[in-house]
């Protein structure tokens, strides 16, 4: 007989995994109260398509065959907008005419449902991922989690409602200048705007391909790395698609550091004071985590967003949807009609003129990096009825693009963050930027933040079920243990580390004095110590001592957890194997580590 068990508000992943884990909740389980829940909220413009129950058992049928310590994303729901490709159901970026059915899911999707993540459906958007309101589709106008009077932000609306809601545990969006962020501080949640080509936009309908960035919404910013972590990959077939950096980076974010805030007199509310009195608040806060905050000029920023849409990117997006345009102007949503169309009259020499210029401005933005680790700004200045946005479309628009439109023209990683509520119960949010391939340093200082000031989740009231609160920054007690094969940055088990607050010292070898194996269930290896050993490259983390005994009983027989001898002359604990285990295992030494094994040629 199955164990009651009632799914929370917020599907935060460290609750469901917990579930999972102690055998409370299975995948058929969770999808079939999620159903329930899902016919009982109203839509609220938050659904494009849904899969059939039919189909989300077949998933989570499958994932039953399997353990939850197998697959990082293990039974938890998530959401699509619907510029991005899911098989099975239509991709309309909210033009119906636009529609076609796609033989096969985003490279992104793909990668998210072999680690177990359930696909629910696609969500609506701003048509053709073109507004940050959530107002421009025929499938209705998206409502704010909180006030169903104000906006939900866009382009990706009800990527964002859904999580907030509860109807998933994260969600897919995307970001040319904000989509993923606005959405993200209108319903109090993490929004990650990865750096330009680190997540694959294959199967991705584009805005202005040469800037469009797949971005995460997620509950926390525990969820989101942990989500970014299994959907980061270099994907060949994207012509924008970039390897992360490869130059070494410090795996935490820096006990003391610099956070840039723009002059005061380059900081705009709109006339919301409220906004402005939390922004103040969020400065003083990350002062108390170490930070120290300098004035810079936000200029270039600021003329760099304006070329967005004054400049040749909007003869991108144009480039998208002119047969269209051509054929059936009326199949476009009248102001996004106006604003793409826009693009057509635009010259060569215009967009060379526009391409020198945001050189320049690059460049003087650039400098603001010597003054400073990463940028503090609002994510928006202010948040709008639907009314209002209604009345004057383009200009609310080009009011809430103020901290988001020159992202991507600058070339930079971003994450937004929930910052508290004004009077009225609305979410205000905040921006954390910096240069390109700074997304793990972003994801650092986020969760920080979190556990030194946790947040609710979306419209819960609940806050986080694992954020380490036990762990003090000011005065840590980690343990160091050295991992060799699952368990190694990026590998399957590695979020056994991460979710307990784990954090990457160093790669480094062992002394000579170890054999490798692959066991033989293929997917672990043994280190063993004995004569005629090699140097083994190993991982070296230091995890909160408080949740190291936790880790270490998780660990299965023939793996045990002993003394590791370094080849820089000190000693750590960490993995190592039983001899007996080798006996039917293959020698892989000659590999030096499991990572060179894993990518031998087949």
């Amino acid at each position: 007989m199955a164990i009651p068990y009632e799914l929370p508000l917020a599907l935060d992943m460290a609750a469901l995994r917990q579930a999972y884990m102690d055998r409370l909740l299975t995948p058929t389980g969770l999808v079939e109260r999620l159903w329930q829940r899902l016919e009982h909220i109203p839509n609220d413009g938050v659904w494009i398509s849904r899969l059939s129950r039919e189909d989300l058992i077949g998933y989570a049928a499958a994932l039953e065959r399997k353990s939850p310590d197998e697959l990082p994303l293990y039974g938890i729901p998530f959401a699509i907008k619907d510029n991005i490709d899911l098989a099975g159901l239509e991709t309309t970026a909210a033009c119906p005419s636009f529609a076609y059915r796609p033989e096969k899911s985003a490279f992104v999707v793909q990668r998210l449902i072999a680690a177990g993540a359930i696909p629910i459906g696609k969500t609506n958007l701003d048509q053709f991922a073109t507004g940050l309101v959530g107002t421009r589709s025929p499938y209705g106008i998206c409502r704010n989690a909180f006030d169903a009077d104000y906006i939900a932000g866009g382009s990706s609306s009800g990527s964002a409602v859904a999580v907030a809601k509860g109807l998933v545990s994260f969600a897919l969006g995307t970001d040319t200048a904000g989509s993923g962020r606005v959405p993200a501080a209108f319903n109090n949640l993490v929004g990650v705007k990865p750096s330009r080509g680190l997540l694959s936009a294959s199967g991705v309908v584009p805005a202005c391909q040469s800037l469009d960035c797949v971005s995460i919404f997620a509950l926390s910013a525990q969820d989101a790395e942990r989500v970014l972590q299994v959907a980061q990959a270099y994907d060949r077939l994207d012509l924008y698609a970039r390897p992360d950096d490869p130059r070494p980076m410090w795996p935490g974010f820096p006990d003391t550091f610099r956070f840039g805030v723009p002059e005061s007199g380059q900081l705009a509310f709109f006339g919301d004071q409220d906004a402005r009195a939390l922004f103040y608040q969020a400065v003083d806060e990350l002062s108390e985590l170490g930070g120290e905050a300098v004035a810079v000029d936000f200029e270039p920023f600021l003329e760099a967003a304006k070329l967005l849409y004054n400049g040749p990117w909007v003869a991108e997006r144009y480039g998208v949807v002119r047969k269209m345009l051509d054929r059936d102007p009326d199949a476009l949503w009248p102001v996004t009609r106006e604003i793409i169309a826009a693009g057509a009259e635009l010259s060569m020499a215009d967009a060379w003129k526009a391409f020198h210029r945001l050189q320049i401005l690059k460049r003087q933005a650039d400098s603001l990096w010597k003054q400073a680790d990463v940028l503090l700004t609002p994510t928006t200045g202010t948040i709008y009825r639907i009314d209002e946005v209604e009345a004057e479309p383009i200009k609310r628009n080009t009011d809430l693009g103020y901290y988001t439109n020159f992202m991507n023209l600058l070339d930079l990683s971003a994450i937004a963050l929930p910052a508290g509520f004004r009077p009225n119960g609305l979410p205000f949010g905040i921006t954390l930027c910096a240069p390109a391939f700074s997304d793990r340093l972003l994801l650092a200082l986020a969760r920080r933040r979190e556990i030194a000031r946790p947040h609710t989740l979306g419209t819960s009231r609940r806050y986080p079920a694992a954020l380490e609160a036990a762990i003090s920054y000011s005065k840590p007690e980690f343990t160091e243990v050295a991992v060799c094969g699952a368990h190694l940055s990026g590998m399957p088990l590695n979020h056994l580390l991460t979710d307990r607050g784990g954090r990457l010292i160093r790669t480094v070898r062992t002394q000579p004095l170890y054999r490798l194996y692959a066991l033989p269930d293929g997917k672990r290896p043994g280190l063993v110590r004995r004569a005629g050993g090699a140097s083994i490259e190993v991982e070296v983390w230091k995890l909160p001592t408080t949740a190291y005994g936790e880790f270490v009983a998780e660990i299965p027989a023939p793996l045990g957890i002993g003394w590791v001898e370094l080849n820089d002359g000190s000693r750590v604990q960490g993995f190592l194997c039983e001899a007996y285990a080798s006996e039917e295992a293959r020698d892989i030494t000659v590999f030096n580590s499991w990572r060179a094994y894993l990518a031998r040629p087949s």
